[in-house]
């Protein structure tokens, strides 16, 4: 086993391999950037290097820099993470090259995944199911066109260098082929430096299923089963779940067959993700396999009981695996929702600021927290806005979903936005508490999700009254303990003055007059006070509230005062007026 080993990565990631090195002795070196400096990860590690500036190219994803890192502390090894350089094939070759162990698959296996049309050319050989397609070197639009009218409309065009959604349009009928092509190969050259596409038969109502494989240098593979990450926003998955629901023990030995045989095709070693797309007739094509390890692994360890960061580790340095594959089972249901620093009433829009104020549901045996934040710290915009990944497990499906949505209520940030009530309304959504879900479940119940239905606001109206009375009534209470007449009505903490108080409510996104006292119906509720309004979490979702206060006039009305305000923070990369030029609407 390594005496020391350097993690290449930042926050949770960085926390989570931590935590498992030390419980097996091992030594960590964690680096960090101007904007981590006092990160926990840093806080947490043996050793810290410090390795640039705070954007990410000049720190996280300077391979000449983490090699230095390694060097200078006498890491024997690094660990990648996720993101960053964990797929990066350069990265891995000098890693090598300086006799420094990657703890990941070897070079050959990350080159080989690297392109999805090399990947297909590869799994079709290895005789992985794929989806009617092509994945061709001609790339002229012409014969694009004609491969995607040959396989029949819709199509789905992918940038073969792409993940995350980036490159990627949906072709519904002929007429809209060019545009969407021109589109996809633009976003895939901004995004990758490549615009070469794929053309995909597009899967209807498709489920992401994916399986968890495990490779050594001694020719064992396990398949760890699989996870559900079906429910997505833009090809980002928000809440991942294992086992997949309605999965069947015939249809897992076939996936799990099929997983290892991508595996074995490019000799793989460590911890990999193979991914499916699975129709509603129970077939599955390959998508693509992920050459580090997931995000959502959690789940993975809390139904099987292992501990992946451990099972890399004791891979890299040359051991077998620790289980055959007879030896694995499924204990339960776990779910896990990723906490984000984002505001999904805006078409999830990256949040930043200081987390003024954490307060996460208590650990156990059921409940899991992975974060990489402490209260105080900057979601700055350098990098991914994820705060943290909650991870719950239950006996069963119902058991595990009802403790996610208790976890979720119980997560109360201040300071940032985030997607916390989002979430929460997923977990009590009826669909997906029937298991009623596929890729495109946020945006066919977006009206649900969201509480944007009458029904929702008008449950949700008295509730938020009885918030704002009893809100005022401690504001009384306070007030009242500050008086120094007795006999004064204003020592009363009852609202003596309107007995029947007018409130004027924003719910979501929708206004409500109200005649509410002494209200107090929130026994099954969970209130959240914050300075800009109040969050609510009851038994029919989450509703953000807040009182519309009496608008008496500002003084921001004269024009030579206006001002603009961008929707989130970024950098300033042109400026296209001066000083005293004359700008108009349009």
């Amino acid at each position: 086993m390594f005496k020391k080993i350097l993690i290449a990565n930042r926050g949770e990631i960085a926390c989570r391999i931590i935590k498992t090195s030390k419980s097996m002795g091992v030594e960590t070196v964690a680096v960090y950037s101007d904007a981590d400096r006092d990160a926990l990860h840093v806080e947490m590690a043996d050793q810290s290097v410090y390795i640039g500036p705070s954007p990410a190219s000049e720190s996280y994803l300077a391979i000449d820099k983490l090699i230095a890192a390694a060097l200078e502390s006498g890491a024997e090894a690094i660990h990648p993470g996720y993101g960053f350089l964990s797929e990066n094939a350069d990265f891995c070759r000098q890693c090598g090259e300086h006799n420094i162990a990657f703890i990941g698959p070897p070079l050959e296996a990350i080159m080989s995944m690297g392109s999805k049309s090399a990947a297909k050319t590869i799994m079709a050989k290895a005789g992985v199911p794929l989806i009617p397609g092509y994945h061709g070197d001609n790339q002229d639009p012409k014969t694009l066109k004609k491969e995607a009218d040959s396989l029949g409309y819709p199509v789905l065009l992918k940038a073969a260098a792409g993940g995350g959604g980036k490159g990627m349009r949906a072709v519904q009928t002929e007429a809209d082929f060019d545009q969407a092509l021109d589109a996809a190969k633009r976003e895939a050259m901004s995004s990758f430096d490549d615009d070469i596409m794929l053309v995909e038969k597009l899967v209807l109502q498709p489920r992401h299923v994916e399986i968890q494989v495990f490779c050594d240098s001694h020719q064992n593979a396990v398949y760890l089963f699989e996870r559900d990450c079906s429910l997505q926003r833009r090809h980002q998955k928000v809440i991942e779940e294992a086992p997949a629901p309605g999965m069947t023990e015939k249809l897992r030995q076939k996936m799990g067959v099929a997983a290892i045989k991508a595996a074995q095709a490019i000799r793989y070693e460590g911890a990999g993700t193979v991914e499916f797309l699975l129709d509603s007739r129970g077939e599955f094509f390959f998508m693509e396999m992920n050459t580090r390890l997931q995000v959502e692994h959690p789940v993975t360890e809390m139904i099987t009981g292992q501990d992946l960061v451990a099972w890399q580790l004791s891979v890299a340095a040359g051991d077998p695996l620790p289980c055959s594959q007879e030896e694995l089972s499924i204990t339960g249901h776990a779910f896990e929702a990723r906490i984000y620093a984002e505001d999904p009433t805006h078409d999830f829009l990256p949040a930043t600021g200081t987390l003024e104020v954490i307060n996460p549901p208590a650990e156990n045996n059921y409940v899991r927290i992975d974060t990489g934040v402490l209260e105080g710290d900057k979601v700055s915009i350098y990098y991914d806005p994820m705060i943290a990944k909650l991870i719950v497990w239950g006996k069963d499906r119902a058991q595990a979903l009802n403790r996610l949505t208790d976890a979720l209520a119980e997560y109360h940030i201040t300071g940032v936005t985030t997607n916390i009530g989002f979430l929460y309304n997923l977990a009590t959504s009826s669909a997906f508490r029937a298991s009623a879900v596929d890729t495109s479940f946020i945006e066919q119940n977006h009206n649900e999700i969201f509480r944007l239905r009458d029904a929702d606001i008008e449950y949700a109206a008295p509730l938020a009254a009885s918030a704002v009375m009893n809100l005022r009534q401690s504001d009384a209470l306070n007030a009242s303990q500050r008086s120094s007449d007795p006999n004064s009505p204003w020592h009363l903490t009852t609202s003596w003055g309107l007995p029947k108080p007018m409130l004027r409510l924003k719910i979501q996104q929708c206004e409500r007059y109200l005649a509410a006292n002494d209200l107090n119906n929130l026994s099954s509720s969970t209130l959240v006070v914050k300075d800009e309004g109040f969050d609510l979490f009851t038994p029919e979702g989450y509703f953000n509230c807040s009182e519309i206060k009496p608008d008496l006039g500002t003084d921001d009305q004269n024009p030579d005062n206006a001002s603009l305000k961008a929707p989130m923070h970024g950098s300033v990369v042109d400026l296209l007026v001066g000083v005293g030029d004359m700008v108009k609407k349009g």
